[in-house]
């Protein structure tokens, strides 16, 4: 028989917790060393190569409007490929804002992208889900909006983001209408805008201005969205249209080459950052030929390829030393970058999932990444929007938010005075400054158990994955709503309607 098991401690800070208005961190800002491993010397022949791929090889840009904008700036420009000269892409990437303000909907949520500050975005882009039963199975509408809500409601996740999940149930064409509605009425912080096509990203700029108002939008950036380069070296018509829409719009971009290393890049670490260094390089310079001035964030997508299976594979030590780079580079063109978090190949919530996501997350924080997507939720290659890691992965980034901003010295004084007042062989847990101080001096997970045996049996002998299961229940049972005027949403539904009336539900 088991003996009675004492509870209370992390109950009772979870209903401390829930009982309390939704905590928000503010933008983090870094206090610990940035870990670079290319000397000077590494650092600008990795540069120079970047700018010898621009010039003597070129880059696609396939797109006529965007290559009569290269072509006006002076640019060689030969059928679709654009020979771009050092001097004009370091002139153009130099009108990059090194940081910008990211405003929410409620201005208490708004962030700095850029310098020595940090903001962490959701998961991104899977088309399906493993919700509260465990199963896989393609996203629905539903599905984005609880990943919605918990990303309103989880302290370290500063950008609710936008399609966490893909809404599968919601036709193709006018999915991206009811993606952008349910992040701005589900959370109040930053978001981020459709790209699939150029008239949906100016949907989604139509309706933020719905929410902010025309003035506010023309003046602010309001939303980030993201781009992919096509790498090896090419931009494509669908990314560059939507790029333009945002630029004109004041709008940020994230430009990002989707590396999968040792496939569409030479299979050497240093090589990749150079050619993906290139096509960032490209897309910031065009986004300050169609709008100088305008907010961008220099971008990637790293993974290494199995030459087993061809699987993309993340969270190894080449990932790593990749980011340690792009973080030098970044900072050499002195522009926000942004790189992916808590990244697994593993299926499930198991160790895989744990350790890849973890190798991956903690060289990013050390690289001073500026805007870190993927951070909540991430798995199977980022196929699957997985709750209980969501809830896992946000509870991650409160741990180290704590780690970045370093060891905190206001009270050392007064906990030196202590270990007097104590002296040999007494205990610390009466004193007043542990009185004072126990609830934020050292980090306390929810979800992690660190009980006997015999208490975590009582409760259930529950794994983590049942226990962010649990958490996402318990987060949604006390959510409400951030206050939204009915009048906009009324807008927002008659927008909606009006675009679907007109918009197909098929691509065909």
């Amino acid at each position: 028989m088991l003996r009675e098991v004492r509870r209370g401690g992390r109950g009772a800070r979870r209903a401390e917790r829930l009982s309390t208005v939704v905590r928000s961190l503010p933008t983090l800002e870094r206090k610990i060393p940035l870990y670079e491993v290319l000397g000077e010397e590494q650092l600008e022949r990795v540069h120079r190569a970047s700018l010898m791929i621009l010039e003597e090889v070129g880059i696609d840009f396939r797109d006529p409007e965007s290559l009569a904008i290269w072509k006006d700036k002076g640019a060689d420009v030969q059928g679709e490929r654009v020979h771009i000269p050092p001097e004009l892409v370091m002139e153009l990437v130099a009108k990059t804002p090194s940081s910008f303000d990211l405003v929410g909907r409620n201005p208490e949520r708004s962030v700095v992208v850029g310098g020595n500050k940090t903001v962490f975005a959701t998961n991104y882009g899977s088309p399906f889900v493993r919700m509260f039963d465990g199963e896989r199975r393609y996203g629905t509408l539903e599905d984005l909006a609880v990943f919605h809500k918990l990303a309103y409601m989880a302290p370290a996740l500063h950008i609710t983001g936008a399609v966490t999940c893909e809404p599968t149930d919601i036709p193709i064409p006018k999915r991206h209408l009811h993606i952008t509605k349910s992040a701005i009425v589900h959370s109040d912080k930053p978001i981020m805008g459709p790209v699939t096509a150029p008239e949906r990203a100016e949907d989604a700029v139509k309706m933020v201005r719905m929410v902010y108002g025309e003035d506010v939008v023309a003046n602010n950036c309001v939303m980030v969205s993201l781009v992919n380069a096509n790498t090896p070296l090419v931009w494509d018509e669908t990314m560059l249209g939507a790029l333009k829409v945002y630029a004109r719009a004041g709008q940020a971009m994230i430009l990002a080459p989707f590396t999968m290393a040792g496939a569409n890049t030479p299979a050497s670490a240093v090589a990749t950052v150079a050619e993906l260094n290139a096509e960032a390089l490209a897309g910031l310079a065009f986004a300050q030929a169609v709008n100088p001035g305008v907010p961008m964030i220099y971008g990637n997508f790293l993974a290494t390829v199995s030459m087993r299976s061809g699987a993309p594979m993340a969270g190894t030590s080449e990932t790593a030393l990749m980011n340690f780079m792009i973080g030098q580079l970044a900072r050499k063109y002195d522009v926000p970058w942004r790189s992916s978090g808590m990244l697994t190949g593993s299926k499930v919530c198991d160790a895989q999932a744990g350790y890849e996501s973890a190798f991956n997350m903690l060289p990013i924080l050390l690289a001073g990444c500026n805007y870190v997507m993927h951070t909540a939720g991430w798995s199977e290659a980022g196929l699957t929007a997985n709750l209980a890691k969501f809830m896992i992965d946000a509870e991650q980034m409160e741990m180290l938010y704590k780690l970045a901003q370093g060891p905190q010295m206001g009270d050392f004084d007064e906990a030196v005075a202590t270990i007097k007042g104590v002296g040999p062989g007494g205990h610390f847990l009466g004193t007043d400054h542990t009185q004072a101080h126990f609830k934020d001096a050292f980090f306390s997970s929810e979800l992690a158990d660190n009980n006997s045996f015999e208490q975590w049996q009582a409760e259930g002998a529950k794994d983590m994955n049942a226990r962010g299961i649990e958490a996402a229940r318990r987060a949604l049972d006390s959510y409400e709503a951030p206050p939204i005027d009915p009048g906009i949403v009324e807008a927002l539904d008659a927008y909606i309607a009006e675009r679907e009336a007109v918009l197909p539900n098929s691509l065909e």
